[in-house]
């Protein structure tokens, strides 16, 4: 199994705290946008007797709530197109055991979220990334070049919309391309669509599931951890049309018994906040976006595209070795006591030798602190020995 690139620097930054180190902690995905209040309350007057397992495919009534939720979205589905998962990590694991078999092959564009690589490994599947490239703000690589890497072996494409670790969201197009090739070569399309809310600059989002003639094709995978700043919760759902995909991910399901309880229950509560829920936190992001980008963009040698959705966004930087400036600055660099985490971009890519001087970038920081780690960064860069000109 491969470290994750996103907690593998944990040691060098709990050592930095027990230095007197102020880190900003821009490596890793946890909002500290406050959870909603009636997700938590949900929880706190629950009257139950005896703690019981819940049904393997979660809550009939929470999966009857997500219907309609998915309904809002442009998405129809009934409540047994679809499994509550302990977190969208199983709904990834799930989904990927259940249509693949150990040799077969997934075509991912890279960079993509490293637990597609660790799960992928875990079964005995073959990752096979296409490159997408910072100077086009990693946009879907072309279809032809998904051609090229297909074989008797290969089963699936994944791709996650918005993305992370890069922010890049998927237009309608692409995803219509992504539909005619796997109809073509008769693949499945995984669709990580955990950011689904989380689009700017007036963009909406598209779901492969609002696509029409790839019922047999689409599996779903989504989560309410970043979605209602949630993470702890680790409730997910993986979601098709597919019957024989539902029906082999359940035995996976009935083997782990059961999802949480008391995360569930405070995931069927989300579903019952108001509409303009999400319009407050996404003009907050935007804001967050801006402020990152302007001031990295300002930074002579930096690359940083603007990303269209999530709040991640991947940075070239000048240096001979990202996984060694991150350490660097959690080991050897502070300005005012303070430094900066980051989870190096190698991590990210499946090909080797690529990612080497870049780093993803979670915006999860109220803006204050945000600003002063984008100070922290620039004056690292700066004194950093291994620093490209």
């Amino acid at each position: 199994m491969p470290a994750s690139p996103i907690r593998k620097l944990v040691p060098y930054a709990d050592e930095a705290k027990r230095q007197g180190k102020k880190i900003y902690h821009l490596n890793i995905g946890q909002p500290d946008i406050e959870t909603p209040r009636p997700m938590i309350d949900a929880v706190r007057h629950a009257d139950i007797k005896v703690l019981e397992y819940s049904h393997s495919a979660g809550f009939p009534s929470y999966r009857e709530k997500l219907v309609d939720y998915y309904k809002r979205n442009n998405i129809e589905v009934t409540a047994d197109d679809m499994l509550i998962t302990t977190g969208g990590s199983e709904a990834i694991s799930f989904g990927l055991y259940s249509c693949l078999d150990a040799g077969d092959e997934i075509i991912i564009p890279e960079p993509f979220y490293a637990n597609y690589n660790g799960f992928a490994i875990a079964g005995d599947v073959n990752v096979k990334a296409i490159p997408s490239s910072v100077e086009n703000n990693f946009a879907l690589p072309p279809i032809s070049e998904f051609e090229k890497m297909i074989t008797p072996k290969t089963k699936a494409v994944m791709i996650c919309n918005p993305n992370n670790p890069t922010g890049y969201l998927y237009a309608k197009e692409e995803i219509q391309a992504l539909r005619d090739l796997v109809l073509k070569h008769d693949l499945f399309l995984f669709a990580d669509e955990v950011y689904r809310e989380f689009c700017y600059d007036d963009r909406t989002h598209h779901s492969v599931l609002e696509e029409e003639g790839i019922d047999e094709h689409a599996v779903l995978i989504d989560s309410v951890s970043k979605r209602y700043s949630a993470c702890g919760a680790r409730v997910g759902a993986l979601v098709s049309r597919n019957k024989d995909v539902i029906s082999t991910a359940m035995k996976f399901a009935q083997a782990r018994l059961s999802p949480p309880t008391f995360a569930q229950i405070a995931a069927e509560a989300s579903l019952d906040l108001p509409s303009d829920y999400f319009d407050e936190v996404k003009h907050e992001y935007v804001a967050r976006r801006d402020l990152l980008v302007d001031a990295l963009s300002q930074i002579d040698g930096v690359i940083c595209p603007r990303p269209g959705g999530a709040f991640y966004t991947t940075v070239r930087l000048p240096v001979d070795d990202a996984d060694k400036f991150c350490q660097w600055m959690l080991e050897s660099f502070s300005l005012d006591n303070q430094t900066v985490m980051m989870a190096p971009a190698s991590g990210f890519y499946a090909t080797p030798d690529m990612g080497h001087d870049e780093v993803r970038i979670a915006y999860v920081l109220e803006k204050d602190e945000l600003r002063q780690a984008t100070e922290c960064l620039a004056r690292g860069l700066e004194e950093y020995p291994g620093r490209k000109e």
